[in-house]
This record gives structure tokens, sequence and C-alpha cells, in this order.
């Protein structure tokens, strides 16, 4: 009879230890059905990828290890799967396009003590964990895996360490290094995002979203065609130092990666796919992946252009006084500003006394509340310049000193970190200077992932190689080739604070860096489309007001493009090659062009943005000389007419060349 018991009591563990082992697979699709997510719940909870039945990931691994030995992983005890559509549409003040749509397939996976949240959109995948923990906890490390089914072509953003103690130390502007994903360098990290073509064609990019109290995510070879997500550890000691005693350096660092509050929800991890390159020109998945902004008023914030002093040295002529960092200096950068409808002038580095960190103590050569107020009395806002180290000792007194005086900003630089520490300054920075009403602009920073669409007055992030890098770099960097790779990957998260602008231009032959006198890799043309092709709400005018004043009708075309959009439409582009986008305010139509160092003959559809009607262009085009003598150029009109039959518009660019117009209804 004991026998009898124990058999029966045996037989009945092994049911129920079997059914609660048994594994749990679920797809969910993308509204279009193209894309089919799978998930497996089982003792780990993985992920594969497919698109209309090709295989992009396979089993791909995610959990998250707490400090506490426990983890968010399939060991927990499941209790149900929860689904849901996703279809809402929400206004961006500060954006590529006013309306945004939200549209996905959601499935979430409810554990005992967390959540795994996916979405399928038509445009990618993205997942995240959510806590349901009643008590704080801390993350000692989340893995989350990228195995691709196949060998594909990566285009990586590697890590340029800028010290040997810290590794996670850098300033987010590399170029890419193209290669097989088997061939990742051995040992190196990738900062986001990193990009992926398949053998069919499909391009994918790999981006996180809705980073506000959590560290960046990079991304590590795991060896093959597998990858795996990588955080800088928590900072346990940081010290002042790095350039101009304006960083704050981690000496030492804990064990575990983030302290999160009861019920945090982490950031989403996005995998976007694109059928071709184009789609990525437009796409919209860390912004809509991101927590919206809180319901107050936020029209005060006003993109627009900014006149620049760094780039150029503050290099004017024919005045009577000395240029350079002082209040008459200033002033002339205000009156030009004024006279061409440029909404800012900067105060970029030099302003403040040197290494002293301190944004209270002011150089003798500059009367900021005199500046403040003759640009106020002219309609120009002034944003400043501040180091991150100088600004993290007081943000609260900082912003309320200084917009209490009139300023419009600040332009936050050489932060060259996103632990999690890091990460908090700028959600603390951009908290902290909306209530103060001040735009901010981060320089030295990460790429941005999500904090415009909370904060709107988060106007521009750098993480770019941009056009700064033209006063240092030697003629071997092709920044030509860069300007046509960002786009499709870097702009994907998000604005780019890349400072074009230039009325020095140089054909490949004849760029040379030149510091104090800086040009530009290819054609003027070029110049003029990145206003509309490069996303960036506060773009800078990188160049010397007396250049611009030697060019009045290029001054004119680029003070007069607007920074946000009503509706942005990808019109073409391949990767590394060219890029076409044309973009709408209020009823006018702005297009861009640019190609790599080939001429390029294009044909732009114009139905693609335009109804059938007559319309009238103003065109910049590279000129018949343009390949010789990059600053060659024809400004036209045209009037064309959209019909059914008649539709597109052929363009001829020049090596480094690009192609720009406005264009109106007749």
């Amino acid at each position: 009879m004991k026998f009898r018991f124990f058999a029966w009591a045996t037989a009945l563990f092994f049911v129920a230890t079997s059914a609660m082992a048994a594994p749990r697979s679920y797809s969910l699709s993308s509204p279009d059905g193209r894309l089919v997510l799978d998930v497996q719940a089982d003792t780990q909870i993985s992920y594969t990828l497919s698109c209309e039945g090709t295989a992009l990931m396979a089993p791909s691994t995610l959990s998250v290890q707490l400090a506490d030995g426990t983890a968010y992983d399939g060991s927990v005890r499941f209790e149900r799967a929860l689904r849901r559509t996703v279809d809402d549409s929400f206004e961006a003040p500060v954006y590529k396009r006013i309306l945004v749509r939200d549209y996905c397939n959601e499935l979430t996976l409810r554990y005992k003590t967390f959540d795994v949240v996916f979405r399928a959109y038509n445009a990618g995948i993205a997942w995240r964990f959510v806590s349901r923990s009643k008590k704080d906890f801390i993350v000692r490390d989340e893995q989350a895996e990228f195995r691709f089914a196949e060998d594909v072509e990566t285009a990586v953003p590697y890590v340029k360490q800028d010290s040997p103690r810290d590794p996670f130390l850098n300033s987010f502007e590399a170029y890419y290094d193209i290669h097989p994903l088997s061939s990742w360098k051995e040992g190196e990290k990738a900062f986001l995002p990193v990009s992926f073509k398949t053998a069919g064609g499909l391009r994918m990019n790999i981006a996180e979203s809705d980073l506000l109290d959590y560290p960046g995510m990079y991304l590590k070879h795991l060896g093959g065609t597998a990858l795996a997500g990588l955080f800088a550890p928590y900072p346990k000691l940081i010290e002042q130092d790095g350039y101009n005693k304006l960083q704050g350096i981690v000496r030492t660092t804990e064990d575990y990666i983030a302290k999160q509050p009861a019920g945090a929800a982490l950031p989403w991890r996005i995998v976007a796919v694109a059928h071709n390159d184009r789609e990525l020109l437009d796409s919209d998945l860390v912004y809509v992946l991101s927590r919206p902004a809180a319901d107050v008023d936020w029209s005060w914030v006003k993109p627009g252009k900014v006149a620049w002093d760094w780039w150029n040295d503050w290099n004017i002529q024919g005045v009577d006084f000395r240029a350079g960092i002082n209040t008459r200096t200033y002033k002339y950068y205000i009156d030009f500003a004024a006279a061409n409808g440029i909404e800012y002038v900067i105060l970029d580095e030099g302003w403040a006394v040197n290494l002293k960190a301190d944004l209270f103590q002011i150089i003798p050569e500059i009367d900021l509340p005199e500046i403040v107020n003759y640009a106020n009395s002219k309609g120009v806002g002034i944003i400043l310049w501040a180091g991150y180290y100088a600004m993290d000792r007081d943000v609260e007194g900082i912003c309320k000193y200084y917009s209490e005086m009139g300023v419009k900003g600040f332009k936050v630089d050489f932060m060259n970190r996103d632990d999690q520490l890091m990460v908090d300054f700028y959600t603390r920075m951009a908290a902290t200077a909306a209530r103060y009403h001040l735009l901010v602009d981060f320089h030295g920073a990460f790429k941005p992932s999500g904090l415009q669409r909370p904060y709107p007055n988060v106007v521009n992030h750098e993480g770019v190689a941009g056009l700064e890098q033209m006063k240092w770099a030697q003629p071997t960097v092709d920044q030509v080739t860069y300007d046509v790779q960002i786009p499709f990957i870097r702009m994907f998260a998000g604005p780019m604070d890349y400072t074009q602008g230039a009325m020095r231009n140089a054909n490949r032959r004849n760029y040379r860096p030149v510091s104090s006198e800086p040009m530009s890799q290819g054609t003027r043309c070029r110049q003029l489309a990145e206003y509309v092709i490069f996303e960036a709400p506060l773009t800078m005018l990188c160049d010397s007001p007396t250049n611009y004043l030697a060019e009045p009708e290029c001054l004119k075309w680029m003070a007069s493009v607007p920074t946000v959009w009503d509706l942005t439409v990808a019109l073409d582009g391949k990767f590394g090659d060219y890029a076409a986008i044309a973009r709408c305010k209020r009823g006018t139509w702005y297009v861009g062009a640019m190609t790599d160092w080939d001429a390029r003959d294009m044909e732009l559809d114009l139905a693609a943005f335009l109804p059938e009607g007559t319309y009238r262009m103003e065109i910049f085009r590279d000129g018949v000389n343009a390949d010789r003598k990059a600053t060659d150029y024809v400004h036209e009109y045209k009037t064309v007419s959209v019909t059914a039959e008649r539709h597109t518009m052929s363009i001829h660019m020049a090596p480094g060349g690009g192609w720009t117009a406005r264009i109106t209804k007749l």
C-alpha cells in the first residue's frame, strides 16, 4: 500500500513538473505580416526573427541578472501571456513630422516578478523587461543577444577609447568599419546604432530607446555571427579630470550596472528591418518607443538656427576691433544673426574662466548681461556652452541664474560616458532646463535614445563625427562617404549636431585641415543640401559671418530652411552611396540629395510627395566645374508640372556633390 501511494505520488510529481516545464511558444507578427517574431519561453526566454519566411535571427537569449542572485528569466514562475494591438497617433512638437503613428502588435509574457514585453512593428521589433518588484533592486547585468542567421555585412562604429584606465570613456564619434560580422575586431566593442545588410538586401539596425535611468548598450562579439549587449558598470569613484578639468572620469566601479526603483521599465532593445535602405531615412521607431512628454505647455520651445563661433575661430574682418572672445565680437555676431533671420547665437568655449569648472566665473573680456540684453533687444537668443562637470556641480542654480538673465539654453559638452550616472545626468539636465524654459544641446554626447520625446527642449545631440572633424582630420579621412552613411545609421536614432554650413569647400584632391580657417569635403551644394537631409531642430551655421556675407544667396538659403517639419518623405537612398529626402513645412516642400565621391544622376519621384499641379522650384545644383572647384554652383528657378504621366525630375550631382530645392505651389 505504501508502495502504491509512493508510485502514485511520484507519477503525479512528474506530470506536474512536466507540465511546468512544457515549452511555451508564441508568435508575434508585424501588422503587415512581413516580420514574424517567435518567442520561446522555456527554461530560457529566447526569440527568433524572420522576414517573409527568411530567417534573420537565430535563437537569441534574453534575461536580467539581479545582484541578489535572482534573475528575470525562465526560472521564474510563469503566469500568463497577454496580447494587444497598439494603434495610436500623437502630435510631436519638435520633430521631423507633426503627427506620429505608433502601430504594432504586442505580446507581454507575465512572470511572478517581471514582464517581458515584445512589440512587432512594420519597421522592426523591440522588447523590454519591466520589473514587478515592489522594492528597489540592483541589476548586475542584462543579457541581450543578437544571433544572426547568416554572416551579414556590418557597419560598425568601434569605440575609440579616450582613456587606458576607463574602457567606456569615449566621444561616440567613430567612423564606420565595414566588414562581415564574423570579422568583428577581436576584443572591440561598438556603440549604437550598428547596421547590418543581409545577403537578400535587407538592412537591419540595432538601437535602443527610452534610455532615461540605465546605462547605454554597446555590442560585443560572441564569435561567428552572434553579438550581445554590453553595459558600463556603475561608477564607484568619479574624479574631476580630463579636458580642461571639465569631465568626470570613472576611477573605480561597482560589480553591477544599475540601481533601479521598484517597478522600473528597462530600455527598449530595437532591431529595425528595412526592405531597402531608403526606409531607414524615415523611421520613427526610436521616437515612438520612448515615453511621452508631460502634458504641459511646450510652446516655449523654439527650434531654429545658430550663428556659431568656435568652428570659424571667431574670424571676422572689416571691423575696427580685435575679434575674439569678447563683448564686441559677440555683438557683431548678434547683429549678423538679427539681420539674417537667425534665431540664436552661441557663446562657445571660452566665455567662462578656464580650468575652474565654474560657470559663475566669467572672463573679464565678456560682459554677459550686456550681451544677453543686447541680443534680446534684437530678437536673438543666446545659448551658452558649458562643460559637463561645471554644469553638474549645480544644475539647478545655473539654470535658474542664467534663465533669469535671459539666456535661452545650454550646449553641454564633454560628457563622453553613458554609464547609469551619466545617463541620469542627461535626464536631470533636461528636466531642470525645462522648468526654466531652457533649450539643451548635448555635445560630447552618446547617441539620442528617445530623450527628445519626453523632453522636447532637448533639441539636439552630437554623437556623430561632424564637420568639426574637418578642422584637424587628415586627407585620408573620408567625410563625404560618411555623410551618406550616417542618415541610415546615426540619424535613425535621432537628431544630429553635425554643424554644417562651410563656405570653404574642397574636392578630394584639395582638402587639407586648417584649424583656424577650416574647409569641408565636397561641394557647396552638398553643404546646402545637408540642411534638408540632416535632422537637427537646433542647427548650426558653422562658418564666419564674413564668409556668409560674401555669399548672400547661400546665406539666405541656409537661414531660411526650417529645422522641424510637418512631414518627411524619404525619396531614395543607398547606404554609403546617396540619399534623397523631402520635407514639408507649412505647405512648402524642401528636397535635399547628396552623393558619395561618384558623380551621380538621379530621378526624383515628385509624385511621392506632391499632388498633381504646377510648382515653382528654387534650385541649388552643382556647377559644371564643381568637380574641380567645389564652390561652383548654379542657383536657378524652374516651373514644373506634376501629372500622372510626368512626375519625375532628373538631377545631376558632381563627385562629393549635392542638390537642393524649395518647392511652392503656383
